[in-house]
């Protein structure tokens, strides 16, 4: 009851307007790209683990070693001026994913999602999600297209890489700035113009300046009165073995004439250097004097998208099974919170139990069916010997025949 309150609390904050929402109890909101690159089959599936099975169907992929891609269309036209933009959707790599994406694309109204093929499903506005390939990849995708070009987060957000449902939400402000979250936690935030490279620097280096040419940089410099001793180069760095002696059975005609072997010569001290000394005539570091950037122009609207219409799942999976559910876009950060609270929360502890009773069914198995294997070779050892013992009888001569 206090959970049902709280959720209803959470509803009754939530003013804003919602663009697209899916709980995916059927596929009517989505086209499947016409691409015959992206004939990776989708199905409807909760998997084996679940907090409730209807409440937890979602969208999977279904074969493995595919290309992905469907799309849905938003309700409205979501212009973000002076809103917040908000994109949420959870994810279930239940196949112990090695290598695939799990990030979905947002797209300008108009994108036709039937024609998306390896031109089109780069003309995103943003991306946005996990990707996993080996050990080296497990990170959130937060890709901006801005000015026609497509900018990466400078930062690294690790992804979540187990097999249980997680939720993704991306929050863009009016004041330029964003929000990463797992589950509902802050992984991530910062500011848009700070955190990618979508203006140029404010400041560069002065094309007509440059380090003197007298500029004097280093620290140390060698002592000038310093001298290499006599002798020291007559020192070399090895010497005939002195406790080397000839084998007794070498053969001079048959061998060769015998040679010592060399060892290192512990009087030996190396190349000479000279000692290093403070130089009278450093500096320091030459810094390159900044100007203001001709070039530099601020903006103010990096984080406006006028005309979001469509978002769309483009993905390669080597190992499919990955289920995406309780997609949600909004201008309101409490919508998708209590769309959070009503998806995600009541049903976490319930599939991580299932989870856990999963694996340790599957380890019962696999542990039954082995010790079922060995003892079936046993008994095949057994019969080998024992059929190896009745001819070895069937072979001795019997009395008669002596």
């Amino acid at each position: 009851m206090r959970f049902t309150l709280a959720v209803l609390a959470l509803a009754l904050t939530a003013s804003g307007k919602v663009y697209f929402k899916d709980t995916f109890d059927s596929l009517d909101k989505w086209v499947k790209s016409s691409g015959e690159k992206f004939d990776g089959e989708w199905k409807l599936s909760a998997g084996e683990w679940y907090g409730d099975k209807d409440k937890d169907q979602g969208v999977m992929t279904s074969q493995d070693a595919k290309f992905y891609a469907l799309t849905a269309t938003f309700d409205d036209v979501f212009d973000n001026t002076e809103k917040d933009l908000v994109i949420q959707f959870s994810v279930k790599h239940a196949q112990k994913i090695d290598c695939g994406g799990g990030y979905v694309k947002v797209f300008p109204t108009g994108f036709d999602g039937s024609a998306l093929n390896e031109k089109t499903k780069e003309e995103y506005s943003i991306m946005f999600g996990p990707d996993i390939c080996g050990y080296s990849t497990k990170k959130v995708h937060v890709i901006f297209t801005y000015k026609g070009k497509q900018y990466l987060i400078n930062k690294d957000i690790k992804c979540e890489d187990d097999q249980l449902t997680h939720v993704y939400t991306l929050i863009v402000k009016p004041d330029n700035t964003y929000i990463v979250k797992i589950d509902g936690t802050e992984k991530a935030s910062g500011s848009l113009k700070e955190d990618w490279d979508f203006l140029p620097p404010k400041e560069i280096q002065d094309p007509d300046e440059s380090k003197p040419s007298d500029w004097v940089d280093e620290e140390m410099m060698d002592d000038p009165e310093d001298a290499k001793p006599e002798g020291w180069d007559d020192i070399p760095a090895q010497i005939v073995d002195p406790e080397a002696e000839k084998p007794e059975d070498w053969d001079d005609e048959a061998d060769g004439e015998y040679e010592a072997p060399m060892i290192d010569n512990p009087e030996y001290k190396g190349e000479w250097k000279p000692k290093r000394i403070k130089n009278p005539d450093y500096k320091g570091p030459w810094v390159h004097p900044m100007i203001a950037n001709p070039d530099y122009e601020d903006d103010d609207t990096l984080y406006n998208f006028k005309d979001l219409g469509a978002i769309a799942f483009d993905l390669w999976q080597v190992k499919s099974g990955t289920i995406f559910d309780n997609m949600i876009i909004s201008d309101s950060v409490e919508e998708a919170e209590a769309f959070l609270e009503e998806t995600f929360t009541p049903m976490k502890e319930a599939e991580k139990t299932m989870f856990e009773e999963y694996e340790k069914a599957k380890k019962e198995a696999e542990e039954a069916e082995k010790a079922a294997a060995e003892a079936a070779a046993e008994e095949d050892d057994e019969e080998e010997d024992l059929d190896d013992e009745e001819e070895e009888e069937e072979e001795k001569p019997t009395h008669d025949e002596l």
